[in-house]
């Protein structure tokens, strides 16, 4: 028995390979399980956005190596319409939920929210690795759908009816339609497996003095993150479960009116809006699902590298309040064009733009953090910087998509593709990013070489811009999302040599997330070794553990906890730990 200095003893079973690293307990193994699923999962969603931006640039070409790795699904070297549709439905699915949730939370909520809270484990450690097995469950099922005949998925990453409702409708809406479904119950379940554990930890497990004010920014963005999955994913698991049974059990949940081939279907008195309503009120929500713990972390990040307090913490912790509650109420500004009444629109359109207000004090808040800071210009800084640009470069275009009237001119066009992957793709991976460089020496006991990071930041910053800025201006020329072949619209040929451009740029950017992935790899068996336990000169907890920590985290008692996460830059001093006492004729903050 061990004692872990509040009277609570651990019984420390014989581990094998088994139990360490495949059914492990430990927060910090499960971390990694996500970090890597989620790392696979991200280049195969990315390589199918440069398999379809292939077809986009040289619609009349053929690329005979296509055919024999896809079969018939890219007949005569050329990719068919059926599976350009269920390439874009996988992207986004796998991108939204596998990457940009599952990797983003289940990473850094496992690994520091123990950690930074001064915890031996999460609340339920058994819990835990049931959320990553449920993840990596939905992981096969999504992925075997990509084996079967007939196809994956295929009605778009929201899957709407009646497209996703018939069988008889596409290809993709046979078993792959289903598996989809299924894939997406069983990573809901997880997610509210993590989730309830999270935010019961942040609540009944923080280390003495760690009051709530005490707690990093990352914490905080988290505890939000985790409550709003809790709130928004079961509407989506009913509404899937809805389509079940609208698939098989003969019911019309979704469907009414429908003739399909010249055969008028049975179904009655359903309506397809439906669907739109339960889906998006997870679709709005999962936006900050996958940005907020990208914002806890950045700020952390910065205050660490820019060696000054995060400036106004209270503001930062209120605003991530404000996004939380606004979230849920802003869903229907992705149906302004589904025939919703125009006074209810208008609504909508205030709620959205309210939520301009709590994302643009974040925004000062960390460009004032930044000045006059002494800036150490480390990867992650870079990425947090530039995570920064991104969300203010893609958030400001969606006021224009907030304004009902204006959206209903530039609504599935190009332009939203642009506003939303450069404010939620792009930035989320920019904090993701951020993370993965400045904790990394804390989950493998090694730095990740700086010089290929300088040159995976330079070149994921520029090809973004490439690829994203340009798509504003098709959007704005009313080019259609989703479409396989533009070459029967004559205003539209005016754009060939942009694709061409954008589908350049998109490869170059797969090139330099592969050099991340050498880079990850290579570094956690090769990496330059950590020798001091705070290599940042950090305030946090975590720096407080052994460079490699057990289960358990701290090999004594847990420290205790005296002053708020950034007092950098105080009193002559370049930095003073969490743990260390308040001096009597010290100005705390």
């Amino acid at each position: 028995m061990e004692h872990d200095g509040n009277g609570h003893g651990h019984y420390h079973p014989k581990e094998t390979f088994i139990t360490k690293y495949v059914f492990s307990q430990d927060h910090k193994v499960i971390a990694k399980q996500f970090l890597i699923t989620g790392m696979l999962w991200a280049i195969v969603g990315s390589f199918m956005s440069v398999l379809f931006r292939l077809q986009l640039a040289y619609p009349d070409q053929t690329f005979p190596i296509l055919e024999t790795f896809l079969g018939h699904w890219a007949k005569g070297g050329q990719i068919q319409p059926e599976f350009y549709y269920g390439l874009i439905t996988m992207h986004g699915t796998i991108l939204v939920f596998f990457v940009l949730t599952g990797g983003l939370s289940g990473t850094f909520a496992n690994f520091l929210i123990p950690l930074q809270i001064g915890a031996r484990d999460m609340a339920s450690p058994l819990l835990n690795m049931l959320s990553y097995w449920f993840f990596f469950l939905a992981s096969v099922v999504l992925f075997s759908s990509l084996l079967i005949s007939t196809g994956p998925a295929s009605g778009g990453w929201t899957s709407y009816p009646p497209l996703s409702a018939l069988g008889q409708a596409n290809e993709g809406s046979k078993v792959g339609q289903d598996l989809w479904i299924i894939s997406m119950a069983l990573f809901i379940v997880s997610q509210l497996l993590g989730g309830l554990n999270y935010v019961s930890t942040i609540l009944n497990l923080r280390t003495k003095g760690m009051t709530m004010t005490r707690l990093p920014l990352t914490i905080w963005a988290l505890f939000f993150t985790a409550v709003l999955g809790i709130l928004s994913f079961p509407v989506l698991l009913s509404g899937a479960l809805l389509l079940l049974a609208d698939r098989h059990l003969g019911t019309s949940f979704y469907l009414s009116d429908i003739v399909v081939a010249g055969q008028v279907l049975p179904n009655e008195g359903g309506s397809p809006i439906l669907y739109q309503h339960l889906f998006w009120f997870l679709g709005h929500p999962e936006v900050y699902i996958i940005i907020l713990p990208a914002m806890g972390l950045v700020s952390e990040v910065m205050s660490v590298n820019a060696r000054k307090p995060i400036f106004g913490y209270m503001a930062m912790v209120g605003s991530l309040f404000a996004i939380t509650i606004l979230a849920f109420l802003v869903w229907a500004h992705h149906m302004f064009v589904s025939g919703m009444n125009p006074f209810l629109g208008a609504f909508f359109v205030l709620l959205t733009l309210l939520i301009a207000i709590p994302s643009a004090i974040k925004v000062f808040n960390w460009l004032t953090t930044l000045w006059r800071g002494n800036i150490h210009f480390t990867p992650a800084m870079l990425f947090a910087i530039g995570f920064v640009s991104m969300f203010i470069s893609g958030g400001l275009t969606g006021i224009w998509l907030g304004n009902s009237t204006i959206d209903m001119h530039v609504t599935d066009t190009y332009f939203v593709v642009a506003h939303f992957h450069i404010v939620m793709g792009v930035s989320a991976f920019f904090g993701m990013f951020a993370g993965i460089y400045h904790w990394f020496p804390k989950m493998y006991g090694r730095y990740m070489n700086h010089t290929l990071g300088y040159i995976h930041f330079w070149g994921t910053m520029t090809c973004a811009y490439l690829i994203f800025w340009p798509m504003h201006y098709q959007g704005l020329a009313n080019v259609p999302r989703r479409y396989y072949d533009f070459r029967l619209w004559s205003s539209f040929n005016q754009f060939d040599d942009l694709n061409k451009f954008i589908t350049f740029a998109t490869i170059t950017a797969f090139v330099l997330q592969l050099l991340f992935v050498f880079n990850f790899f290579y570094s956690i068996f090769k990496g330059r070794k950590l020798r001091t336990l705070n290599p940042w000169n950090a305030n946090t907890l975590e720096w407080t553990t052994p460079i490699r920590p057990g289960h358990g985290n701290w090999p004594g008692e847990i420290p205790e906890v005296h002053r708020w996460a950034y007092d950098y830059g105080k009193d002559g001093r370049d930095h003073i730990p969490q743990t260390e006492p308040v001096n009597p004729d010290e100005t705390q903050h």
